[in-house]
């Protein structure tokens, strides 16, 4: 035990140099490292757990967001991550992912979803040493739980408007996952950017399922369909919030010509197929990557209290893209125009529909 206190207070000392001589040249270093537990001393590489939402890695959406975190937590601040995806959509699957997660010493673990909820609160309180964090949910307190939570509604309040003034028939779609109140704040900012951008513009609005059925956002099947039946009345800009549903709409946009696709949750324009990618007009883009990013970050930081964090428009927490440039460019002003209201409190978004 002394040969270990000794390397281990090696270990501090050489950190506390190297720490110094960066400040000393007035960059902040790497911060990667967190106490391991051996008497208090010696440092060891954070091993962070991450548990996916439905459809995991690869939806496009929402879970890449997430993964776009952590893959960049494991580059810039050299953590080990582990992910894990649901095998099952059940409520005892999702505890049993994050407890095998702290089981094996993952810390913090970071579930993606409101749909963890109560996974959440009943494994936190098994694990009262270990950090969780949730993203979309702050229906409950811990002291050991985090809430990462976002204003969608701003973000969808400007894809609303960009949709309303590129639409050329007046009428725009809104498709939602599951008919709850987290995607109900995407719908609300979606219709009120629309109307405020232009008076009289129709807005049609869908869900793919409601509780308790949660199915809604792996059906991408359904929201073709819906897509179709909203393009044959007369919408030409649907804006889907889904998950990996909205490769339905995607689908359906890709073979109607002179429709838009509004994407969600990641700039979908950057990893949609070729033959679509030109008809995404923009996405509401809510930066779960920041979000898991800043989590890890605090955690080596030190910081492993419970709270609410809320990422906005001010915190660069949520937005529209831009990189369809050629499609955005006509409108680009007046939702700029329409964002500083927000920014400077004249506009407050409406969270309900």
């Amino acid at each position: 035990m002394r040969n270990r206190r000794r390397t281990a207070l090696a270990v501090l000392a050489a950190a506390a140099a190297t720490t110094l001589a960066g400040c000393g040249a007035g960059a902040e270093p790497p911060v990667r490292l967190a106490a391991s537990g051996v008497d208090g001393l010696g440092l060891e590489q954070v091993r962070v757990g991450l548990a996916f939402d439905q459809g995991g890695r690869g939806d496009k959406s929402f879970n890449d967001a997430a993964a776009a975190g952590l893959d960049r937590a494991k580059k810039e601040l050299e953590v080990d991550g582990r992910e894990v995806t649901l095998s099952e959509e059940t409520e005892e699957e999702r505890a049993a992912r994050l407890r095998e997660l702290a089981e094996e010493g993952r810390n913090p673990v970071i579930a993606v979803g409101f749909l963890y909820a109560g996974a959440v609160r009943t494994v936190a309180a098994e694990f009262p040493g270990t950090t969780f964090a949730i993203v979309d949910d702050d229906s409950f307190s811990a002291p050991n739980v985090v809430s990462l939570v976002f204003a969608e509604e701003q973000g969808s309040y400007l894809t609303g408007a960009a949709a309303a003034l590129k639409s050329r028939s007046g009428r725009v779609g809104f498709i939602g996952g599951v008919r709850i109140p987290l995607l109900q704040k995407f719908e609300a900012g979606f219709t009120a950017g629309a109307t405020r951008a232009r008076p009289g513009v129709k807005v049609s609005v869908d869900y793919l399922s409601a509780p308790p059925d949660f199915s809604g956002f792996g059906v991408p099947d359904k929201a073709e369909k819906i897509a179709q039946r909203m393009f044959a009345e007369g919408v030409d800009v649907v804006y889907t919030a889904a998950g990996g549903s909205g490769a339905g709409t995607l689908k359906a946009v890709a073979a109607r010509k002179g429709t838009w696709a509004v994407g969600v949750d990641s700039d979908q324009y950057q990893t949609a197929e070729p033959g679509v990618r030109a008809a995404i007009l923009t996405s509401m883009v809510k930066r779960v990557d920041n979000a898991v990013f800043q989590e890890i970050q605090a955690f080596i930081k030190g910081d492993r209290a419970g709270g609410v964090k809320r990422f906005d428009l001010k915190t660069d927490g949520v937005g529209y893209s831009v990189s369809n440039d050629k499609a955005i460019a006509p409108v680009r002003k007046k939702v700029d125009g329409l964002r500083r209201l927000i920014l400077d409190g004249t506009v407050t978004v409406p969270t309900k529909p």
